[in-house]
């Protein structure tokens, strides 16, 4: 039987289900399940609530489901999530759990959800790598890149994903979709975040291209194998559209120039990253272009304002409904300086043109 991860504790009283309901289910409906089932949940802020199941035969699975109560109609779609890898399950060399099976009969468990594979690795959340031996970490940054080219490599349309988003126009689309959340969620002046909305929309690259992006791209979002030095799943797909590669790209290599201490987790900012063992940006780029077939990286400053500006208005919206709950929220206020500091790196980045 495989490791079981650290991260998993008794169902919460919140998420509890009918685990016999679901036990019926999967005997219908996923080939070689063995009742009964033991349940557990991962800890972790996902907004879709996330269980390992054991099967009766051994056989271990993961359900991630909708969460309890009201929720909105664009917000928590596991169908999404479920369509997506197993499109690129099906069609494509990105790696990703195999899925088992989707259920949107609320009367299952009470929400829709979806079955996958369990994969045993590593989840390496912190820039420092704890847990990857310093000959092996850039080893692990050429995988995630490796990684990240094949998602934009895949044919969206072969894949049976033509309508999983909009065609085209995705960084104007999105510039005023997060200009418009940050008005909503404003509370101090932060005139970085004002100069970024100026300055984004007018300054949009030429061209246009379309590709499947996952949205929330990072190392913490991938599970290493047990022992080697390779992404052996991609997760988290719940923010997985169609849009322009990149902005994943620029996503991705935020780290690169977050401080340490900057924010949840820290980065590389100030790093001799020769002697940590990783590449620098331009090699990581490189490497990207390489396999996506492009001369280079041009505009680079752009993405990573735009990245930036984006994570910016993101943390801002949670900055204001921390206020809106609790006034004197620790968390709300650390959220508050993130939101400032993610403005002003982003207007640094157009300001030296990096």
């Amino acid at each position: 039987m495989s490791e079981l991860p650290p991260n998993l504790t008794a169902v919460r009283e919140a998420h509890v289900f009918d685990q016999a309901k679901l036990a019926g289910y999967m005997k219908e409906n996923v080939e070689g399940f063995r009742g009964p089932i033991d349940v557990l949940q991962f800890e972790g802020g996902q907004s879709n609530p996330t269980f390992h199941l054991t099967d009766g035969g051994g056989r271990m699975y993961v359900l991630r489901k909708k969460p309890p109560g009201k929720l909105l109609p664009s917000a928590h779609q596991v169908d999404r999530e479920y369509r997506v890898i197993k499109a690129l399950s099906d069609h494509s060399d990105v790696p990703v759990p195999r899925p088992y099976a989707l259920c949107q009969d609320d009367s299952v468990i009470g929400t829709a959800f979806y079955l996958m594979e369990f994969l045993p690795g590593r989840i390496i959340t912190d820039p420092e790598m704890t847990g990857v031996a310093p000959g092996d970490r850039a080893k692990v940054f050429d995988s995630m890149n490796d990684v990240l080219a094949r998602i934009h490599n895949v044919d969206y349309r072969a894949a049976g994903l033509g309508e999983f988003g909009r065609e085209g126009q995705y960084i104007p689309r999105q510039i005023a979709r997060w200009s418009s959340q940050y008005d909503l969620a404003r509370t101090d002046d932060i005139p970085a975040m004002e100069s970024l909305k100026a300055w984004l929309p007018a300054n949009i690259p030429p061209g246009d291209e379309t590709r499947i992006n996952h949205g929330d791209y990072r190392l913490g979002n991938t599970i290493l194998h047990p022992t080697e030095p390779r992404i052996v799943a991609v997760l988290d797909w719940e923010l997985s559209t169609l849009g322009h590669p990149l902005a994943d790209l620029g996503y991705n290599c935020m780290v690169y120039h977050f401080a340490e201490g900057f924010g949840a987790s820290g980065g590389y900012a100030g790093m001799d990253l020769k002697a940590f063992g990783i590449p620098t940006e331009q090699e990581y780029l490189a490497a990207y272009a390489r396999r996506t077939g492009r001369q280079g990286i041009e505009h680079w400053s752009f993405y990573l304002a735009f990245s930036l500006f984006r994570l910016a208005s993101i943390v801002q919206g949670v900055y204001k409904r921390g206020l809106d709950g609790n006034a004197s929220s620790t968390t709300a206020t650390l959220y508050g300086d993130r939101a400032r500091a993610l403005a002003t790196l982003g207007w640094s980045m157009v300001e030296k043109r990096v």
